[in-house]
């Protein structure tokens, strides 16, 4: 039987890691958080203070290292980084090394390998447009970036960080601008995407209204 592929993809804040997992959990699917890849990444290179911008450097760095997901947690060789790569400073470093063309690739070949061993819900920014543009049911989730903005800042808040909303805006403006804005693998709609906008809907809606598109693309 033929893996499923289902794609979530949206600007940062639109809830898409929790949309993917949830959908995946009801569908007995693995979640791929693509996201998470390249936090992984950022944090690798990061970690041996290596520069962040340089392709040939984090080509090389990435290239000898061993990204693992299991359910919700993610392992960069053999530890729990699970937390470590949520934190705005990885996260803005992520955002940085998602336009080298070098690593886009090397995780453009992990990202598909998955899908050659299960179904599976994808997450990311490029996952419908370029990673599985064949998938058989595309989602783009998209919110304005005040309601995003706000999201993230109670999300950070109730972790016990401390950035005030303002700060929270500019670094998902400035976000945006990155990822729209790079020559590989831009942030676009990808073809023959539903589009759901968020900004007024709770999770639950967004979940139901989710649900139901993927339901009634897999029936036809």
């Amino acid at each position: 039987m033929k893996n499923v592929i289902i794609t979530i993809d949206g600007p940062s804040g639109t809830g898409k890691s929790t949309i993917a997992r949830i959908l995946a959990d009801k569908l007995g699917y693995t979640f791929l958080d693509s996201g998470a890849l390249y936090r992984a990444c950022a944090l690798a290179v990061d970690q041996l203070g290596a520069d962040i911008d340089n392709d040939a450097i984090c080509k090389e760095i990435i290239s000898n290292i061993k990204i693992d997901l299991d359910h919700d947690r993610v392992f960069l060789n053999g530890t729990d980084v699970s937390e470590s790569i949520r934190t705005p400073h990885v996260s803005a470093l992520s955002s940085r090394i998602a336009v080298l063309p070098s690593v886009r690739r090397l995780l453009l070949k992990l990202q598909r390998d998955f899908a050659q061993k299960t179904s599976l819900v994808a997450e990311g920014r490029d996952t419908g447009s370029v990673i599985f543009p064949q998938a058989d049911v595309k989602i783009y989730l998209d919110a304005t970036s005040q309601a995003r903005a706000q999201r993230r800042f109670l999300e950070l808040a109730a972790k016990g960080a401390a950035p005030s909303y303002t700060q929270v805006l500019n670094d998902i403006e400035e976000r945006d601008h990155r990822d729209r804005a790079r020559t590989c693998a831009p942030l676009v709609v990808p073809d023959h995407a539903v589009v759901v906008d968020t900004t007024h809907l709770n999770l639950e809606e967004v979940v139901e209204t989710v649900f139901k598109i993927v339901r009634e693309r897999l029936t036809d």
